[in-house]
């Protein structure tokens, strides 16, 4: 076929004229819910869009959310990114993840579990490559609820109860992701009522239940209720479906309402109960977990279809009270609203909030992936760049909690020195006030949001076994521990040090991770390793964690009302009562937050239950994310980010805290509030200093309090009484032991 050559002027001409029409033309932009499908589709994120298109990140969300439009030139690009996601990723297309791709053209590649021989984290169930399609396509709650329908062959009763609109006058506010193979949402809760049992789903759905036993249930989960989510990465699989029983539903399929204390102790239903006799006759597996408050019920895959069901049961304390509150006595249909925004916004809950913090990192950055086709034309699993990979990896010495069996030859009851031990903590440190700080009236403390999440975001993390390094010149780029004295470093007496968790002066030669020791250079210091465990391979591993965590944090603070762009005195009083705007939302947040702390923190989990003794492996340790030396980065950096607003404010300021609890700064004020000491200038915060706000990393208000309370509190409970851990609400309800 001919093509027609066109010349260089005409080219030029049409160049300007197409610059022109640019300039002019309003771009046709599909709805803000579409945009955010596409892009996740894509496996993009709004930081990488912003970057292409050099917009801010935030301005991608706010494009997103509907808040606002980019104006030309950014417009006619955004639209014709859009447009080119649309031709690949339309709405109801096929997208096979490359695990499904690797599985069906070689089923007899065994893929490893990367969580596997952890009692709490499970590995998952032998599976199949999963052919259906994957189609997401968020929308407003309220329109992405699909009509009423009943997942059942029996014939519906006509009847709803009014329980369903009470679940319904409450829509969460934020995009929910929806997928035709999974239309009726991530999970439900089984709920009995006048002898009729019924499934609660995500905006107020309620299914038909005629399971009458715990087989018939999973059975009827897989085949007929069309529950689950689409995985979160190319590489991952789809989440399994969640199933809620309520307390009449566990007495209703043969379950104890309570366990034991015997079972409680265990974590289990014990050996030959009734309902695992049932299991057992119907072919149906549980992990080794057991049937406790998180069972996984299984069957090996057939015919490429996952056979997993995963079960929650509140009254046996699998919600627990410190991260959801009071949700397990939330009604059926209230409890299915709180925990399906908490699966569309993080992930469905698979045990804990550290649990399902851990096990996110994995299922944002699945350890393997689809190899290029063979020979064959066959696909295969291999590891996949980036991720931790299938295999546990053995810790350095210094950074080996105690009883690790690398520490098995030390003596009993042996304490290591700084020299001998990695300890990255968060801050613990409060001083005396000085005759300046005790004139003025108020204790004001405020509080960084999401600090750890802040922290580990743009991190680079070891994703290999360490190396050992003598005499090594410092890299600040390298992620790892690092044996080096720091005791020549002076700071102000009324600042902590940086280097410590106490804010203590380091002594002489310590254990620091990277983000400690560059810190010290940053503050024009010499710094000389002695020696140090490095990793080479190494990644932002934690990235895609932080994104989507962060996305749900801000997105539930919004549904509470509080959003990125408001004012500083806006901020402050947005934040006044707002738990109380809807207290199932205020919930949400807690578990999102929780997730963070608990995922970090899982990172390097101790040994559990009866029968370890020092020197023995545990099951952790057999984890690809039993990882101390990444929770070690994540907690020094978090403490430097804080030392280095606090170095900032002190600067311009000559402020100083008199406390300070992890997150939790405390700052005598003149003034009741934040902003009676913090240094605005027409609006704008200190650079590189504390700005209120609701993104991760930016502060708000944690509490106030008299100088007289403090005095008061000192004087009773002794002068080294840390005042952060109380400035929200001024009561000390016991003896500050630093614990």
């Amino acid at each position: 076929m001919e093509v027609a050559s066109v010349s260089n002027e005409e080219q030029d001409l049409f160049g300007a004229v197409d610059a022109l029409l640019e300039q002019v033309a309003q771009d046709p932009l599909p709805a803000p819910a579409e945009r955010k499908r596409l892009r996740e589709a894509a496996g993009l994120s709004q930081d990488q869009i912003a970057k292409v298109l050099k917009a801010r990140r935030e301005a991608v969300g706010n494009w997103e959310a509907g808040r606002t439009d980019p104006r030309p030139p950014k417009r006619a690009a955004y639209a014709r990114l859009l447009e080119g996601l649309a031709a690949r990723y339309p709405a109801g297309s096929t997208v096979p993840s490359d695990a499904e791709a690797a599985e069906a053209s070689a089923p007899d590649i065994v893929e490893a579990s990367p969580l596997a021989a952890d009692p709490a984290i499970e590995p998952e169930p032998p599976t199949a490559p999963d052919t259906a399609p994957q189609s997401i396509l968020p929308q407003p709650a309220k329109t992405a609820v699909p009509p009423r329908r009943w997942a059942s062959t029996t014939k519906p009763s006509m009847s709803r109860r009014p329980a369903v609109k009470k679940a319904t006058a409450k829509p969460a506010t934020a995009p929910v992701v929806f997928d035709p193979r999974f239309e009726n949402g991530p999970l439900a809760v089984v709920e009995v009522e006048d002898g009729q049992v019924s499934a609660y789903c995500v905006g107020g759905l309620v299914l038909d239940v005629p399971a009458k036993s715990i087989p018939a249930l999973v059975d009827w989960t897989l085949s007929e209720a069309k529950l689950g989510a689409p995985r979160l990465n190319r590489s991952g699989k789809d989440a399994d479906p969640l199933i809620v029983l309520t307390e009449a539903a566990c007495e209703r399929y043969g379950l104890p309402v309570r366990l034991s204390q015997e079972e409680r102790l265990s974590g289990r239903l014990p050996v030959g109960h009734k309902v695992l006799k049932q299991l057992e006759r119907a072919n149906w597996q549980l992990t080794r977990r057991g049937f406790g408050p998180w069972a996984r019920i299984y069957r090996p895959a057939q015919g490429g279809k996952r056979n997993c069901v995963q079960l929650c049961i509140p009254s046996w304390d699998a919600l627990d009270t410190r991260n959801w509150n009071d949700a397990a006595q939330l009604p059926a249909p209230e409890l299915a609203r709180l925990l399906g925004t908490y699966a569309n916004r993080v992930m469905t809950p698979r045990g804990s909030t550290a649990v399902t913090g851990l096990e996110l990192m994995t299922t944002l950055h699945p350890p393997t992936r689809a190899s290029e086709p063979d020979e064959t034309g066959k696909r295969h699993s291999e590891h996949n760049p980036g991720s931790l990979g299938i295999h546990a990896v053995e810790c350095a010495p210094c950074e080996a909690p105690d009883g690790h069996p690398l520490l098995a030859h030390l003596p009993r009851f042996h304490q290591r020195t700084p020299d001998e031990v990695l300890v990255e903590e968060a801050y613990d440190w409060a001083r005396t006030l000085t005759d300046d700080e005790c004139l003025k009236r108020y204790l004001v403390g405020i509080d960084v949001n999401m600090a750890f999440a802040a922290a580990a975001n743009g991190t680079i993390v070891g994703l290999g076994a360490p190396v050992y390094v003598t005499s090594p010149v410092f890299d600040p780029k390298m992620p790892g521990s690092w044996l080096v004295d720091l005791s020549h470093v002076e700071m102000d007496e009324r600042l902590p040090s940086p280097f410590t968790p106490k804010g203590n002066r380091p002594q002489g030669p310590a254990w620091y991770a990277t983000p400690t020791v560059a810190y010290a250079v940053e503050l024009g210091h010499s710094v000389a390793p002695i020696e140090a465990y490095l990793r080479p391979e190494n990644g932002r591993f934690l990235d895609g964690w932080y994104n989507r965590l962060r996305d749900a944090y801000v997105a539930t603070m919004a549904d509470l009302g509080v959003t990125a762009d408001l004012s500083p005195a806006g901020f402050l009083s947005a934040m006044d009562g707002y738990r109380q705007r809807d207290p199932q939302l205020a919930i949400v947040l807690s578990a999102v937050k929780a997730t963070v702390k608990g995922g970090i923190g899982k990172l390097r989990e101790r040994p559990r239950g009866g029968g370890w003794r020092p020197g023995e492996p545990w099951p952790a340790l057999k984890r690809p994310t039993w990882r101390p030396d990444i929770r070690a980065a994540v907690i020094s950096k978090a403490r430097i980010n804080m030392h280095r607003k606090m170095l900032k404010h002190a600067a311009a300021t000559g402020q100083y805290p008199v406390a300070i609890l992890s997150d939790c700064a405390v700052y005598a004020s003149d003034g009741p509030g934040p902003l009676d000491f913090l240094p605005y200038k027409d609006g704008k915060p200190l650079p590189g200093g504390f700005r209120l706000g609701v993104s991760p990393g930016m502060v708000k208000h944690e509490g106030t309090q008299t100088t007289l309370w403090a005095e008061s509190v000192r004087e009773e409970h002794g002068q080294e009484l840390n005042l952060a851990r109380y400035i929200k609400d001024g009561n000390v309800t016991a003896t500050d032991n630093g614990e």
